[in-house]
């Protein structure tokens, strides 16, 4: 079945950028002309964040857009009408659904991964998924789907877990760059930093990375990508957002700032 995250990465094999966006930020009706705009700037992947009221893993911007995003009505619902045009506006850049188990399964993880693999969306990052119970219950349910799952690897996770993880998706894997939560840049030592993603490189795992957290701007965004085929940026693109009239033109001028 077609794999746009794979052919992403086979056409383009370093520098990838995932930009991540909140649906139904900054206004109810941003997400889809955002979803063009970074399509068409050069942004590799697009990560859609499903805004929830108690989001575990962000930091305080992201926090603050899924409130204004709840404010303004988004719901999963909402999302699934906007994006159900979005392959003939953006056939080619993967999409992903970026959230948390407990609006997934009130919406009931079939019935959403449906509307999702509907919508065109190619990929699922649920933090709080448990890698057990993902194998034991809903793999059959994304394979059916054509979802891959994508899983976060801190420098905490062994390397047993690790492999698991890489055995287990068809995808990218995530690398949190340290300790905290998004958006809050990391105090971890840049040499135990770099020890971390060396030591994750020399695995020699069968998935491409992308490293996230705390990479904001093309410094950042090189430097990620020396150790990995890419880097996710979230905070530092809401906030690029933030009190601007077109978001559109703030989000092209942002990801050319990063790539060019």
């Amino acid at each position: 079945m077609e794999n746009r995250i794979a052919n992403a990465f086979a056409k383009k094999q370093n520098h990838l950028l995932n930009v991540y966006l909140t649906a139904g930020y900054p206004t109810l009706d941003a997400t889809v002309p955002l979803i063009e705009t970074l399509a068409s700037s050069g942004a590799d992947l697009i990560e859609i964040g499903m805004p929830f009221s108690d989001p575990l893993a962000d930091g305080p911007v992201i926090q603050a857009s899924s409130t204004a995003a709840l404010l303004n009505g988004m719901n999963l619902w909402v999302l699934f009408a906007q994006l159900k045009d979005i392959r003939q506006r953006v056939p080619e850049t993967p999409i992903l659904l970026m959230g948390y188990l407990n609006p997934v399964m009130q919406f009931g993880m079939e019935n959403f991964c449906r509307e999702a693999a509907a919508a065109g969306v190619d990929g699922l990052i649920l933090p709080d998924l448990p890698l057990a119970e993902y194998e034991e219950e809903y793999q059959d349910v994304f394979r059916r789907h054509n979802l891959r799952p994508v899983f976060l690897i801190t420098p905490q996770t062994s390397p047993e877990r690790i492999r698991r993880i890489d055995a287990l998706t068809e995808s990218f894997l995530y690398l949190v760059s340290g300790p905290g939560t998004t958006g809050g840049g990391t105090t971890q030592d840049p040499t135990k930093q770099e020890a971390y993603f060396e030591r994750i490189a020399a695995m020699n795992l069968r998935n491409p990375r992308l490293i996230g957290f705390g990479i904001g701007d093309k410094t950042s965004f090189d430097r990620a990508c020396r150790y990995a085929e890419g880097a996710i940026i979230g905070s530092a693109f809401i906030k690029a957002l933030e009190g601007k009239e077109d978001a559109p033109a703030a989000a092209r001028e942002f990801v050319e700032s990063v790539l060019n």
